[in-house]
């Protein structure tokens, strides 16, 4: 399935770029952070495991158990304070 990836922040930063949108079998959001992981360089430093990263799925915070959909938008970043 085709999704579009947006990255926020800090990992935008790591990443150099602001989004990507490419052809995944993952189903789940966990298993595209792991198919994103495992494409080593800053992908794998940025969305690494030990890292907070939140995640949300057409404009909505989710958990990475969620179902991706044909034609996604999934957002990656860090979590944020405000002050």
């Amino acid at each position: 399935m085709k999704v579009t990836v947006r990255y926020f922040a800090s990992i935008r930063e790591a990443l150099g770029t602001g989004s990507d949108s490419f052809d995944t079998s993952a189903t789940t959001l966990a298993a595209l952070r792991d198919e994103l992981i495992a494409r080593g360089g800053p992908h794998a430093e940025a969305l690494a495991r030990g890292r907070a990263v939140r995640l949300a799925l057409n404009q909505t915070m989710a958990d990475e158990s969620t179902a991706l959909v044909d034609g996604a938008e999934v957002a990656f970043f860090p979590p944020v304070t405000g002050g």
